[in-house]
């Protein structure tokens, strides 16, 4: 890495940013190109609408992949302990569902890993309008730098960057310099990983950009035509009206002309009106937007009738979108604690380097609930599956050996009040003592056997 170096990358993801990256923030948060069209003339209506179907997308995609949080589990008590304690320091849920958000809305999503001032290992979500990382260019495409910068509120720009061994921040005054000296991060590896979406690294709503434009422009015309009508033009005809004529005309809306009136023609000027066509297109736009992006409108009135499996074939689209990105997110996932339980700090907690190949990952989609089929689904499980595997299959329950460790202790809580009404029943105790370990039972079988005789 050198300032020439870093200023030639740089340089290109801006132009990256400008053509791309920033277009789809903008979609995202509600500004689209019909905001950036030719004003009209003064005279003509001018309406700008737009319907937010990108925002849409994306919040009704994260809530279906991400609504439920993801489940990680391992068989090793010392690798979850210090899992769900990274969790809770770092806000996990959240910032899992942050990345799926950056990558539903721009393809790729950043998280970037440090030692924070506590001591403690931190992660953090970064878009890619901030943030970039750049590979070699083998078959595997390993990372081997990771850059994020900003701008503070006097414009000068800030960043730093990392590779497999050290991390370095720099400033931009006309040129890049180093502030610093580079210090070790301690971890195996550039402490970054690259969240994707698809192999393509493609937006849930970059496909049908265009058309959500298309619907906006259409819209707006047509609120436009709404607006025309409500200003129609009167025609007077075979009359010359002076200035104080029209006035009145337009202040009492009343026509009446004295006089002669043979040849006088008093109308409105007919519109043609187009409201089919334009209704026909809103429709097809609104079909294909929500098609194409596999992506499905919710809030349609079939969706309140359908329930159980015909709901799971309506959502088959988004399911499969689901699929893919489980698989992209699973690979970032595996970075992700592959390189924390690198860092000394994670092997002062008592996992080993390599512990991230014990780590198991669950994601739910977000269906509607239906607890009484996930009930006798369970149920028909049981012999067949383990007890964990036969708990995932519960949307209720978030953490199956959990679940598991408090079953064991209800039972031996139960088995313990049992024994102690037994015992209150009978005057002994089922229990062996230290004194006579073998006439318990033989006590037992003889005070139960007249009560088993009289039918009891």
């Amino acid at each position: 890495m050198s300032p020439e170096f870093l200023a030639k990358y740089i340089g290109k993801h801006k132009t990256l940013v400008r053509d791309r990256y920033q277009k789809l923030e903008d979609a995202y948060e509600n500004r689209y190109s019909i905001y950036d069209q030719t004003k009209k003339p003064d005279w003509k209506p001018d309406n700008r609408v737009s319907i937010n179907y990108a925002k849409y997308i994306v919040d009704t995609m994260s809530g279906f992949f991400m609504g439920v949080p993801v489940k990680t589990s391992s068989d090793k008590d010392q690798i979850k302990a210090y899992m769900e304690l990274l969790d809770q320091y770092n806000d996990a849920d959240d910032n899992n569902s942050e990345l799926s958000k950056i990558a539903d809305i721009h393809g790729r999503a950043y998280e970037m890993y440090f030692v924070d001032d506590s001591g403690n290992i931190g992660l953090s979500h970064l878009t890619p309008l901030t943030a970039f990382m750049i590979k070699d260019d083998s078959i595997l495409e390993r990372p081997l730098f990771f850059i994020r910068y900003y701008k503070d509120e006097n414009g000068v720009e800030w960043g730093s960057w990392a590779d497999g061994t050290v991390v370095q921040h720099f400033k931009n005054c006309g040129s890049y310099q180093w502030i610093d000296e580079p210090r070790q991060h301690g971890f195996s590896g550039v402490p970054a990983t690259e969240f994707v979406n698809n192999e393509e690294c493609m937006g849930l709503f970059e496909s049908v950009l265009p058309a959500i434009d298309q619907y906006n422009k259409a819209l707006s015309e047509k609120c436009n035509d709404v607006d025309y009508f409500a200003d129609a033009y009167l025609a007077v005809l075979g009359r010359d009206l002076d200035e104080k004529d029209l006035e009145y005309l337009r202040t009492n809306r009343i026509i009446n002309i004295a006089g002669d009136t043979e040849g006088l023609t008093v109308a409105f000027l007919p519109k043609p009106d187009a409201d089919a066509t334009q209704e026909h297109l809103v429709d097809r736009l609104e079909r294909l937007i929500f098609q194409i992006s596999m992506v499905a409108n919710i809030n349609d009135e079939s969706f309140g009738t359908a329930s159980g499996i015909a709901l799971k074939y309506r959502l088959a689209s988004m399911n499969n979108l689901a699929q893919v990105k489980e698989r992209k997110f699973t690979s970032g996932m595996n970075r992700r604690y592959k390189l924390i339980f690198s860092n000394p700090i994670s092997r002062g907690h008592g996992v080993a380097e390599d512990d991230w190949l014990n780590i198991d990952y669950h994601f739910t989609r977000n269906y509607p609930a239906n607890l009484l089929d996930e009930a006798n689904t369970a149920k028909t499980l049981e012999g067949i599956v383990s007890k964990e595997t036969q708990l995932k299959v519960l949307s209720i329950v978030d953490d199956p050996a959990a679940e598991i460790e408090q079953m064991d202790k209800e039972n031996e809580e139960a088995q313990k009040q049992q024994q102690e009404r037994f015992s209150a029943s009978y005057g002994f105790s089922t229990q062996p003592t230290e004194t006579d370990v073998s006439q318990p039972f033989d006590a037992a079988q003889q005070q139960v056997q007249p009560v088993m005789a009289n039918g009891s």
